[in-house]
């Protein structure tokens, strides 16, 4: 027997070759899929897996990444609702909205929006607070305290300011809450020339791009975990916007994780 007589495909019909081809790939697809799962702690979706498999070199289309994560039972994490901590009942003065939902921000401008979640320990409530920049989407501050006071808040003001030096006029941009209404907050942004801004009452979608991030922070960490102490839960929050949001996370606005971005547009 000569040329591809000694293949036992060669004897199928073609649609049966073809079809043997598919199931290879198919299979080889799903295998580096479980490892994008694996390495991302299964928290991706089909967008996200595809952008990951086109930043591995791989030309690939999300509805094909779809087809096979549904055949073979992958999925991300599914969400989970959860109370707001905004008290916007106080008689302090607060900021107009200077920011109006522009989330798409150029890398000349300078936006850094701000919100607090809670998490639940069985030591009792924490409380974060996080400070997110638009432009790269990077967490550039952050605080947890077991107390819901101004305090959360200046600590991660500091944090971001120390980790990246306040353009003056900036934008800083929030809710209502108590906490970014206090004088101490109003006067530690004046003081490093930022422009406040707040949602309007009762309106989540003016904040929406922190919202975002404290969804999947809730959806795609903690909900899966029981937290016996609020330092457990402290170390593994700060791993989850250190060592993996800020640095390996595929962001679907940017196509990459902050910390790759900042590098490929040499952001400091």
């Amino acid at each position: 027997m000569q040329g591809n007589a000694c293949n036992p495909q060669s004897l199928l019909p073609l649609e049966e070759r073809r079809a043997g081809k598919r199931e290879i790939a198919d299979l080889k697809l799903v295998a580096s899929i479980r490892e994008i799962q694996r390495q991302t702690h299964g928290v991706y979706g089909s967008p996200r897996v595809t952008l990951a498999l086109r930043n591995r070199g791989q030309a690939i289309g999300k509805n094909r990444v779809a087809r096979v994560m549904r055949l073979h039972g992958i999925q991300a994490k599914t969400a989970h609702k959860y109370k707001a901590t905004t008290n916007s009942q106080h008689g302090l003065p607060v900021a107009p909205n200077l920011l109006e939902r522009s989330f798409a921000v150029g890398q000349e401008q300078s936006v850094w929006v701000s919100d607090i979640t809670y998490i639940w320990t069985r030591e009792g409530w924490l409380y974060l607070c996080a400070i997110l920049e638009l432009s790269t989407r990077a967490i550039l501050g952050w605080s947890i305290q077991p107390r819901l006071t101004r305090h959360l808040v200046l600590n991660a003001l500091n944090m971001a300011c120390y980790r990246k030096k306040p353009v003056k006029d900036m934008i800083f941009h929030s809710d209502r809450g108590s906490q970014y209404a206090s004088e101490e907050v109003k006067k530690r942004l004046i003081a490093i020339g930022a422009r406040q801004s707040m949602s309007r009452k009762g309106d989540c979608w003016d904040n929406a791009v922190m919202e975002s991030f404290f969804g999947s922070l809730k959806r795609e960490w903690v909900r899966s975990k029981t937290y016996s102490s609020r330092l457990e839960a402290k170390s593994d929050v700060a791993f989850f916007i250190e060592g993996f949001y800020n640095t390996i996370r595929i962001h679907t606005t940017l196509g990459t994780s902050p910390k790759t971005f900042q590098k490929q547009h040499q952001v400091a």
